[in-house]
Parts: structure tokens; sequence; C-alpha cells
């Protein structure tokens, strides 16, 4: 007999398989055409100061990875959970069935990670054809992503768990997404923002994913030790995780 985390995440892959084709070119629309756009076009200027230790196409490129990661993740973890709540009732379903709450979310979350090891294995090919892949340890680049995804769903599940209107998760893909993109180390490094700034850019998820991103494609240093990063990602998974199972508890009156 299957676990019921694995039943839970075999239902969202029945829907996932009619359209995952259509997904992967969504989710790497606007982050293939930063790569391409910005690393090419503003690449060519960056270049001649010779600032960076490696090609601005191949600087941007893994925070990039990151960032589609997280993308996906605060995406799935949004809308669709608050859907499943207040519209759909598939989670009043599910509560009514023997699955527990952890069943639910861990369920979800192994169907986010997959879509991001998807879409971060197609971006790895685009790095690829463009020569911006010097690592072997880029094999794990996909992993990586998906621990991004992670810390990055669970607290979207507790917040989704926690309103009733979808405009706050308008809301935060407006005013989170972008700022996060622009100031977590994608595309020039933290240590150019003022010093009052920097400790909020090192607390984010996105920055500890970029840096570890970039170390396993092009064998860069990272910040801290490997494992700090791995740790700060864990934890924003694990506190969203304990928020979310409460929050969802709460709400299906479990």
């Amino acid at each position: 007999m299957a676990h019921p985390s694995a039943a839970v995440l075999e239902y969202h892959l029945v829907g996932y398989r009619r359209v995952w084709l259509s997904t992967v070119a969504s989710s790497l629309a606007m982050p293939v055409l930063f790569f391409v756009g910005m690393g090419l076009a503003v690449g060519s200027y960056v270049d001649r100061g010779g600032s960076l230790p490696v090609p601005y196409l191949h600087y941007i490129a893994p925070g990039l990875v990151a960032f589609t990661g997280l993308q996906i993740a605060v995406g799935e973890g949004g809308f669709p959970v608050l859907t499943n709540f207040k519209w759909q009732r598939i989670y009043d379903s599910m509560a009514a069935a023997p699955l527990r709450v952890t069943h639910m979310i861990i369920g979800r979350l192994g169907y986010i990670a997959l879509r991001v090891m998807v879409a971060a294995t197609a971006f790895l090919l685009v790095m690829v054809a463009f020569g911006a892949v010097s690592s072997v340890f880029a094999i794990v680049l996909p992993l990586v992503a998906a621990l991004v995804g992670l810390a990055a769903a669970t607290p979207m599940f507790a917040l989704a768990a926690s309103v009733n209107s979808p405009n706050v998760m308008g809301m935060i893909s407006r005013v989170g997404l972008l700022p996060m993109m622009l100031f977590s180390g994608v595309f020039f490094p933290v240590e150019q923002l003022p010093n009052v700034v920097r400790p909020l850019a090192y607390a984010l998820p996105l920055w500890n994913g970029v840096e570890l991103c970039r170390a396993a494609t092009l064998a860069m240093p990272t910040a801290w030790p490997v494992m700090g990063h791995v740790a700060v990602l864990v934890a924003w998974a694990a506190v969203g995780l304990l928020a979310a199972c409460s929050r969802f508890r709460r709400r299906l009156g479990t």
C-alpha cells in the first residue's frame, strides 16, 4: 500500500503530466530572457571592466536557476493552495479521507520539488549550450534549486492557509519576487549593496541558493561554508513547514 504522502504526490502528478511541457516553458520564459538579454547585451559592457572572475553571462546563469526554483515554489505554494482551500475544497476532501495534514503538505512539496528539478534541468541544458558550465558539480544544480524551492514553498503554504483573498498572492509576486531577484546576488555581488541592507540579503533563501548554484556550476568559492548556506535553506523550509502544518490544521479544524 502506498504511503499517504505518495498518494497525494500521485494526485498532483496526474494533472501535471498533461501540462508539464507548457509549465516548463512558462517557468523558463522570464529567466531565459534575462539570461540571453542581460548576459549577452549587458554582459559585453560588464566584461570590459574585468570586475568579475568569469564572463557576465556565466555569472548570472546559476543565479537565474536559483530564482527559477523560487519563482515556481512561490507560484505553486500560493494561489493553488488557497484555491484548494476556498473554492475547490480539495483539502477538505483529503481531510475526510484517511489523510493527515502532514501527508497533504509533504505530497505537494514533493510535487513542487519535482517541478523545480525539471525546470532547473532544462535551464542547465541551456547553460551547457552557451558554454556557461565549467564544473562537473553542475549535476547537483537541480537538487540545489529544489532546496531553494522548498525553502520558499513552505512559508507560502502557511500564508495561503491564512488568507482568503487572492490579491495577497499577487502582491507577494509583485513586491516580493522582483526585489528579491534584484538584491540577492543574481545580477551583481551582494557586497556592492549598502552595509545596512546586506544582512537582509544574507538571510534570504535566494541569496544562499545563488551562492550554492554558482559554486556548483562555476566552482566559485561560496561566501560562507557550503553547509552554512544549506543550513539557512533547511531552516527556512523547516520553520515554514511547522507554520504550514499549524495553519492547515487550524483552517481544516483538525
